[in-house]
Formats: C-alpha cells, sequence, structure tokens
C-alpha cells in the first residue's frame, strides 16, 4: 500500500498536466467545430503533422524523466541538471532541421489527396505549430526534469496555468475578441505558442530558485557532459526512433483515412477528442510509473520497482474500466457535443457512433501499454521496445494501406484493424514485462553505465 500510496501521490499531478492539456487541444478542436466540419479535420492534420516532425527529437529528449530519475535514485543529484543542459543543447542543434522540416512538409496535405478546402487551413496551422517547435521540445526537457526528480507539482503548476492562459487567448484570436483579428485556426496556433513561452517561465522560476540551486548544484550544470550526452544518446535514441517512426506510420494512417473524406475525417476526429480525454491524463501515470521504475533501478532495489508495477496496472485498469462503461453508454451524446450544425453532422454522427464503440475496446489495452511501456523505459529496456514497436505499427499500416488505397473497404474496416494493433501491442508488451531479461542485473549494470 505504501508504493501505491507512493505512485498515486507522484501521478496525480502529472494526470492533472497531462489532463490540462487534453482540455486544451480539446477546447481548440470544439471551438473548431463552431465554424465548421472543414475545421475539425484541418486542426486533426496539421496537428497530427507536426507532431510527426517533432517526434524523433520529442522522443530522445523526453528520455530525460528515467534518466534523472536513475540519478536520482543513485544519490548522484548533482547529475539531474546536467541531464537538463544536454537536453537544451540537444534542442538548440534540432532547431535548424525542425525548420527545414516544415518548410518541405508544407506540401504534403494536398499530395495525400485532402479536400481543397482543407488543404490551406492545414498548412497554416502546421507552419504556425513548427515555428514554436524549440519551445515545445524546452518545455517537454523541463518537464521531464521535475518528474524525474519527484517533485510533479511543479509540473502541474506550470501546465494548468498555461492552459489557463491558452483557452481565452485562443478564444479571442479564433474568434476575434476584446480587439484581436479574428484569426480562425491560426489563432488557435498562436494562442498555443504564447502559452508554451508562459509554461517555461514558469519551470524557470523554479529551476533557478535559491533552494534547488543549492541542492542540485546548477550553477555547475551548465557544461557539456560527454558521459552524460552518451548515456542520454544510448538509451534515448531508441525511444527517439521509436517515438518518430510510430508517429509518422500512425501520420499516414491518419493522411490515409482522411482520403475517405470530411465526413470521415471529421468523425476520427471527435473519436480522438474523447481519446484524448482518456488517454492523456494516463500518461500521466505512466510518467509516474517510469519515474519510480527508474528510482528504484538506480537504488538497485527492484522488490519496490515490481510494487510499482503492480500498483501502475491497479490505477490504470481501474480508470479505464469506468470510462468504457461510460464511452460505452453515453457514446452518442459524446458525439453530440461537436455538432456543428451542418446537414452532413447526421453522417458524422452515425460513423463517430459507431467508432466510439472501438474506442472503448481499445482503452483497456491502451493501460496496459502505457504501464509496461513506462515499465520497461524506466529499466532502460528501450531498443526491444522500438523494434516491437515500430514491427507492430507498420505491419498496421500495411494492412491500413491495403484496405483504404488498395480494396477500398469502408473506413470501420480501417478502423478496427487500429484496434487489432493496440490489442496485439499490449499483450507483446505485458510478455515482456512478465519475464526476466529486462531485470537480470548484469543488464541494469549496463544501463547505468555512462
Amino acid at each position: 500500500m505504501t508504493t501505491l500510496r507512493e505512485l498515486f501521490r507522484l501521478s496525480l499531478p502529472m494526470v492533472v498536466s497531462q489532463g490540462s492539456f487534453a482540455v486544451m487541444v480539446f477546447t481548440d478542436r470544439w471551438f473548431m467545430s463552431l465554424i465548421d466540419s472543414t475545421h475539425i479535420a484541418a486542426a486533426m492534420g496539421g496537428g497530427v503533422a507536426s507532431y510527426f516532425c517533432l517526434s524523433l527529437f520529442m522522443g530522445v529528449i523526453t528520455y530525460a524523466n528515467p534518466l534523472v530519475a536513475q540519478y536520482y535514485g543513485a544519490g548522484e543529484l548533482q547529475k539531474c541538471p546536467r541531464v537538463v543542459t544536454q537536453g537544451l543543447l540537444m534542442a538548440l542543434a534540432s532547431t535548424p532541421l525542425l525548420l527545414a522540416a516544415a518548410w518541405l512538409g508544407g506540401g504534403m496535405f494536398a499530395l495525400m489527396g485532402h479536400d481543397p478546402a482543407q488543404v490551406p487551413l492545414e498548412r497554416s496551422y502546421f507552419y504556425i505549430l513548427m515555428g514554436g517547435s524549440f519551445f515545445t521540445l524546452v518545455k517537454a526537457c523541463l518537464a521531464c526534469y521535475f518528474s524525474g526528480i519527484g517533485r510533479t507539482r511543479v509540473v502541474m503548476i506550470a501546465d494548468v496555468i498555461g492552459v489557463t492562459l491558452n483557452i481565452p487567448l485562443s478564444w479571442a484570436l479564433i474568434f476575434g475578441k476584446f480587439g484581436l483579428p479574428q484569426l480562425d485556426l491560426v489563432g488557435a496556433g498562436l494562442g498555443t505558442v504564447i502559452a508554451s513561452l508562459l509554461t517555461i517561465a514558469i519551470y524557470l522560476l523554479f529551476y533557478l530558485s535559491r533552494q534547488h540551486q543549492q541542492q542540485f548544484q546548477v550553477a555547475r550544470s551548465l557544461v557539456f557532459d560527454r558521459g552524460i550526452t552518451r548515456r542520454y544518446l544510448r538509451l534515448g535514441a531508441p525511444s527517439g526512433l521509436e517515438n518518430f517512426m510510430n508517429t509518422g506510420s500512425f501520420n499516414l494512417f491518419l493522411l490515409m483515412f482522411q482520403s475517405y473524406g470530411v465526413v470521415q475525417g471529421a468523425a476520427m476526429a471527435i473519436v480522438f477528442n474523447w481519446d484524448m480525454l482518456s488517454f492523456i491524463p494516463m500518461i500521466g501515470l505512466n510518467i509516474g510509473v517510469m519515474s519510480l521504475i527508474g528510482r528504484f533501478v538506480g537504488a538497485a532495489d527492484m522488490a519496490r520497482a515490481n510494487q510499482v508495477i503492480t500498483s501502475g496496472f491497479i490505477l490504470a485498469l481501474g480508470y479505464s474500466g469506468v470510462l468504457v462503461v461510460l464511452f460505452l453508454l453515453f457514446r452518442m451524446e459524446l458525439v453530440d457535443v461537436f455538432h456543428t450544425g451542418e446537414a452532413e453532422f447526421s453522417q458524422i454522427r452515425e460513423l463517430a457512433g459507431l467508432m466510439m464503440i472501438g474506442l472503448s475496446t481499445y482503452m483497456l489495452a491502451d493501460a496496459v501499454i502505457l504501464i509496461c511501456g513506462g515499465a520497461l523505459r524506466g529499466a532502460g529496456d528501450t531498443r526491444w521496445i522500438m523494434v516491437t514497436s515500430i514491427t507492430v505499427h507498420w505491419l498496421m499500416l500495411l494492412v491500413q494501406y491495403l484496405v483504404i488505397v488498395v480494396y477500398k473497404l469502408p473506413a470501420l474496416v480501417s478502423w478496427w484493424v487500429f484496434v487489432a494493433m493496440l490489442i496485439s501491442l499490449a499483450w507483446l508488451y505485458s510478455r515482456r514485462l512478465l519475464g526476466d531479461r529486462w531485470r537480470q542485473p548484469e543488464r541494469l549494470a549496463r544501463v547505468m553505465r555512462e
């Protein structure tokens, strides 16, 4: 029970933090529904495309969480902020590549056969988000640092304040309130970037506070550290490549799915909005599991690590189980929240209602994936996760190509292929976690070696 309480205490602020991000994205999409269904689909396409371009660098940089936790568990506090310095240097080095990706990627929406009315909206939203990509990476690195040392309340405070600014600011920029110009989807992107800057400023207030600087020797951390960078890349690069390849496969799946038309694209956007409200808060629990596993690996205390895994499953499956029941019972009411008032919404409503059944089916699989993945990443088993996850995702994409492009089967067939992929991944992850290879002492010793 002690470990369960500790995991809950560590994870709850991260659940709130991730939940606030979900509310921000959800609200932006809802604002788009007040315009029309084309704006909903464009927000989905542009947002996913920008994350795809960021995903490789984001996957590497966010490995700061278990890295910091491992040093913290080993009692090497002075190395924790050095991880941040290396992460910020990586973010700076990646910025020219990200800007080049933005310039090259703007034309992909038309190439994927999207509705001509949707393409310019997607492109403008994509450019705005990519313009703020450096700030997105910096914010992620600082958040991972504070969660790695167990100060998740800092992350919660910064993110909640950022979202509290973002929602009214985006509303004003989207609809032209308080004398501001009406910018529609561009306004949503600008609101997101501005809120990120505020969030970074709040993190720095905590990071540069006198007490924190004295405890972690922050002033001595502002140097390039070859050993930490080497370990950062050795363990983080597989996570980055996995994130990039999986986001790529998922992005291509979404782009192919949206080629069905605006009705299908809007239906998927609506379902994934509800998926975010269930999945993203659970990422907070995933972060808590990763942090505690990393801490106990650093302290060489695998008995406590096992308790963290059990506690994680109790919390994740309990939370997901409740949502499964709610999403099944009230699926049509949840879809109607995004009613656009257009004549074609009846078709969107029917398809989205059926897709909500698939969402309810894979939510428990998501819970298993997040707990297993958090535990394995916290213990440094990133290469196995990379190979397994990439293989399953790209096999799914191959099947989706056959379903959507070659045989032109209905959209629901494509959706259930996606559901089956998540269930398969949950089974593979759980088998790995229940085995002994990742927890062998010599393997864990290699993980800790610089």
